[in-house]
This record gives structure tokens, sequence and C-alpha cells, in this order.
């Protein structure tokens, strides 16, 4: 065999063995995916280096990525960048504005987060709070007079409204007994005194009829309610009651009225002076439209700064406690090795493709090198 001649058969041997060498080892990073046994043993290299070797690559690439991809000092810069703040302010804006112009109900956005019968439930809490309130209250006041124990103000507010009461009593008094109904009711009322007097009350129902008697007692009667001298001592006698009431322990005021009764027309009176039930069937919209400017252009922007803030001095804790490392560990191993490596090929195809080039004129140089020791040595 002439030189030439032997020198391409042996560049053609070197660079076709150095080309399947190269593409061999590239596909051995991958392939087989799982190992290969042959009567009980596994055979040498497999699997492949990356499945083979997966458990190390996720563990060092969760360390990377924490010690030098996702670290504390990048996320806290993000976060400072003004650019990246404003982008936050703008987001949080729309979310905000598409709540605040949202027309559910309160009610139907509470049973979005799983709150239903919102006012059963709210009108339960406010009683029990009501209940618990009141405890509080009178348990230490029951031993106390209630002349002390009630505002300065509020006893004279009532001090100064009696006479008003008693002008209120009597006026309704002479309301009542100027009416048909009044009448009716003097007339039974008179009926049963004359009754009452037995023999003698038929003696003068005999000479007088009761329309006569109650045609002369009802003018009287009403002169009688009106006269000045009448209020003046329903006022003395209501005065001198509410001394006596003023005098009474809490406690006794609690007995006389009812614990349940004085409950009930405290839950009554708050429950109607506490529009809740309004809220609750008016629309976000409705009930935040005072506050839209407020919330959007004053709390959101001050809320992302508080964040950013509360990000900022505990990064380094949040990630500590995230795990990070053990995500991206935990991620690594629960991928798949096929689609990774159709990633690493779709990425690195052609660098690939010129490491098995390289090997094949590697290997063709080399052919070429040992055909001329051959031939000059032999």
């Amino acid at each position: 065999m002439n030189l030439i001649g032997m020198l391409l058969f042996m560049a053609v041997i070197g660079a076709v063995i150095g080309g399947v060498t190269n593409h061999l080892a590239i596909k051995m990073l991958f392939r087989p995916l799982k190992p290969i046994y042959l009567w009980g043993k596994r055979l040498p290299f497999t699997p492949g280096l990356i499945p083979k070797r997966r458990e190390d690559l996720a563990i060092q690439l969760g360390r990377t990525v924490v010690d030098h991809l996702l670290t504390a000092e990048g996320i806290r810069s993000k976060f400072k960048e003004p650019a990246f703040i404003k982008d936050m302010e703008v987001w949080a804006k729309s979310e905000v504005s598409v709540v605040l112009n949202s027309q559910k109900t309160l009610s139907e956005w509470l049973e979005g987060f799983g709150v239903s019968e919102a006012e059963e439930k709210l009108k339960e809490k406010l009683n029990a709070f009501i209940e618990a309130r009141y405890e509080d209250l009178l348990g230490q006041a029951r031993s106390q007079v209630l002349g002390e124990t009630l505002p300065e103000e509020l006893l004279l507010k009532i001090d100064s409204k009696i006479p008003d009461f008693s002008a209120y009593i009597l006026n309704k008094g002479i309301s009542y007994f100027e009416s048909s109904e009044g009448r009716v009711r003097l007339s039974m009322m008179i009926q049963d005194f004359l009754e009452n007097l037995g023999s003698l009350g038929n003696m003068v129902q005999m000479f007088i009829s009761n329309d006569t008697i109650v045609n002369s007692v009802q003018p009287e009667l009403i002169k009688f309610l009106s006269h000045e001298g009448t209020q003046n001592m329903l006022t003395q006698l209501l005065d001198q009651e509410w001394d006596k009431v003023k005098g009474w322990e809490v406690g006794t005021l609690e007995e006389k009225v009812g614990r349940e009764q004085l409950l009930s027309f405290l839950k009554t009176q708050i429950n109607e002076q506490i529009p809740y039930r309004n809220w609750l069937q008016s629309s976000i919209e409705e009930l935040s439209k005072s506050y839209h400017e407020l919330i959007l252009e004053t709390l959101i922007p001050k809320a992302v700064s508080m964040i950013s803030d509360f990000i900022d001095n505990r990064i380094e804790e949040m990630m500590q406690r995230l795990h990070l490392s053990e995500i991206v560990r935990k991620q690594v191993e629960a991928f798949p090795v096929e689609r990774l490596e159709i990633i690493i090929l779709s990425i690195s195809s052609r660098e690939f493709k010129m490491i098995t080039y390289l090997g094949a004129l590697l290997g063709g140089l080399i052919g070429i090198v040992q055909g001329l020791i051959v031939y000059f040595v032999g």
C-alpha cells in the first residue's frame, strides 16, 4: 500500500473512531436512563452520568442558587429599586380598583371567602359582645349605689326632665279621658265603684243615671288633671321616687327590672343603632365610594412601602424559612431526565455536533500521524 493510500485509510479510521467516541460520550451523559443488570450485576457506566449523579446535582444546584444566584442581597436591592416599587404600586392599585368597583354585595364578597350567613353570625357576635361587656360592667357595679354610678350629667338631665315627664303624663291622661274610649273606661270605673257600695250604690243608680254621673265627673277629672297644682304634686312625687331609685344599688335595679329584660333591651337598641344589615346588602363600590382616593393614592403607596421595608428587614429569615435550596433540590430530583436531555440538546445541539466533528478531526489527524510513524518505522 502506498503512503497516500495508507494515510487516507488511517485518517478515515481515526476520524470514525474519534467522532463515534465523542458522540457516544455525549450520549452517555444521559443514557441509559436506568441501570442495566446482567446476571444480577450492574453493568459499568449505567445509568448515564446525569441520571446517576442526579441527587448530587440537585443538592449542588440548590446550594448554588441560594449562595450565588437568589441571594438575600439581590432580593433586597430589587425591592429597593424605584422602578420596581412603582410597578408594585401600579399593580396593587389595579388589583384593588377591581375590588373597590365591584358590584358584589359585602355579603356575597364574604361568601367568596367561605363566610356564609354573615348577618346571623355578626348578630351573634355582637350579642355575645354585649353580654360580655354587660357582665364586665355590671359585675363590678352591682354593689354600688345607682346615684353614684350614673354620670353626673345624666342624673342632672333626668332631674330636669321630670317636670316635662309629669306634664306629658297629665296631657296623655287628659287626651285619654276626653276620648270616647276614655269616657267608656270612666263609665265602667264608676259602675264598678257603685256596685262595690252595695245597696247604697243601687239606691244612687235609681235616682241618677250612669251617664249623668260621667257627664259630671269627666269635666272635673279633666280640670283636676289640667290644674297646675296637680302637675306640681305629680312632679314632687316623681322627684321623691327618683331620689329613692338613685339610692338603690345597681344590683337591686337589675333584680327589679330583670337581667334578661335589660339584656334584651340593650341588644335591641344596639342592633338597631348599628346598620350592619344595610352594610351587608350594599355593594363594595357603594361602601367604599367615599374612600377610593384615600385608599388608592395614600394607603396603597404606604402599604407597598411598608411591605418593602418588612421584606428588607426580614429577607434572611424568610429565605431560611422557605428552604429554597430544598425546594430547588426537590424540583431537580422530580424533573424527568428525558425532558432535561431534550432541553439541553435543543440549546447545545450545535456545540455537541461541533464536539463530535472535532473528535472526528482529531481522530483523523491522529490516524495520519500514526500512519506516518508506521510507514517510516516499518
